[in-house]
């Protein structure tokens, strides 16, 4: 008579034969079972379900199952693959199903879980080191807070990462030296641990050092290219731009349409995204056969906007436009404007860059709005293709942007002049 005991070692040497079969056709269907092994179609079946339900089969086509292809869960190390193994021998399972419990996946079943931690610990195997393998670390860069931008670029990323089972963890880095020697960067701690991130996202400012150090590491990452400081090249890394050269020289051209002559730049070339505006607005004005001007300050933000205006106002200069690099510092624009009594846009017009406030001012800021949320999801897909596939050519993406306009600009005639130079000296004295 035979005891349960004996019926479940039965069943279990069946299904290993199964598997071994599978792995030599490819795939097998329940008629196929039922005529090699003499049992019944609901035996069968039953049989094929616990292999897919375990991570060791997967179903196809036409009701047959096949083989696991190969996983991105599966450890790329050999020495970590043998381990693997052993476990999988241990526990009668798949090398794929202990790497996804290794990786913390929810894709196998509990009671398969609890088998295979079981077979570990008695062979005294971690499974918790495969984890990193699971996780993106999101750097944000020097000069850089979590602003509104920066929000939605991590909140992007991180959608993409949970939709395919990946953490996203997020850190700030700052470097003291943007312009410091290759080879004198030392990474981030989270970088230099045993357990480190499987990938990387920068975002935010940061030089062409830690662009290096990633890759002396040979740890895989992707790069927002619109912020980098120093001379690199786009085409050896894995980086999203967003066109704001475009952008700045479309809401030029807008403000030349609507009449407008004597437009300032209003922003720190000093760093790579004012530069980079800069460009745009340059190549509207030479095409229209204008002078550029540019009112230089060091500084950012708000205070960066409030203080080139302040100047300029004193300098005597009467611009009929100003084109501000980022929003932020447009409201330091505003704020000067106002104080100075100067009223916008009926005595000057003001645009800005990147949309992330121009809607709150008063009045609302005519602006180039960027997809943030979107940049940081193609970040994370490019950082997750880099590491299932290290050795793909490196990718680059531009993404548009789109011109908003708002009550802040207005058409002028081509006489028009912001003030009289003595009334100019009145409202800043």
């Amino acid at each position: 008579m035979m005891t349960g005991r004996d019926f479940r070692l039965l069943t279990e040497q069946r299904r290993r034969k199964i598997l071994e079969l599978i792995e030599q056709k490819g795939q097998i269907t329940v008629r196929e079972l039922v005529e090699r092994f003499s049992v019944s179609s609901v035996t069968a079946r039953g049989d094929l379900d616990a292999l897919c339900s375990q991570g060791m089969a997967v179903r196809s086509h036409g009701g047959a199952v096949r083989k696991l292809g190969v996983s991105p869960d599966s450890p790329s190390d050999s020495r970590e693959a043998q381990r693997y193994a052993d476990v999988a021998r241990l526990a009668k399972v798949s090398v794929t199903a202990v790497s996804r419990i290794a990786n913390g996946s929810a894709k196998v079943a509990p009671s398969v879980q609890a088998t295979v931690l079981a077979a570990a610990r008695k062979l005294g195997v971690t499974l918790t080191a495969g984890k990193r393998n699971r996780t993106i670390t999101f750097i944000l860069g020097n000069r850089d807070t979590v602003n509104e931008f920066q929000s939605k670029v991590l909140l992007g990323a991180e959608v993409y990462c949970a939709q395919h089972d990946w953490d996203l963890h997020f850190i700030s880095f700052r470097c003291d030296d943007l312009n410091a020697p290759l080879g004198s960067l030392r990474l981030p701690e989270a970088l230099m641990r045993p357990n480190r991130p499987s990938g990387v996202i920068l975002t935010g400012t940061h030089s062409v050092s830690i662009l290096a150090a990633l890759s002396e590491k040979k740890i895989p990452f992707s790069l927002v290219g619109n912020n980098i400081v120093g001379d690199w090249r786009p085409e050896q890394y894995d980086c999203v731009f967003t066109d704001d050269v475009r952008g700045s020289t479309d809401i030029t051209r807008y403000l030349i349409a609507q009449g407008h002559r004597n437009i300032w730049y209003i922003g720190n070339q000093r760093l790579p995204w004012f530069a980079r505006c800069a460009a745009g607005y340059r190549q509207a004005m030479k095409e229209a056969d204008l002078e550029p001007r540019f009112s230089e300050i060091s500084s950012e933000d708000r205070e960066l906007g409030y203080l080139a205006v302040k100047a300029l106002l004193a300098s005597g200069e009467r611009p009929t436009a100003l084109f501000v690099g980022t929003d932020q510092a447009a409201s330091g624009v505003y704020q000067a404007l106002q104080e100075s009594g100067i009223r916008i846009p009926d005595d000057i017009s003001v645009a800005g860059f990147n949309d992330t406030i121009g809607e709150v001012l008063h009045p609302g800021l005519t602006t180039v709005r960027e997809f943030p949320k979107e940049l940081g999801g193609h970040l994370a897909e490019f950082t997750l293709r880099r590491i299932h596939e290290p050795d793909l050519p490196p990718q680059q993406l531009v993404m548009p942007t789109e011109l908003i306009r708002r009550e802040s600009v207005r058409h002028v005639s081509s006489g028009h002049t912001l003030l009289t130079s003595v009334h100019l000296h009145e409202n800043v004295l």
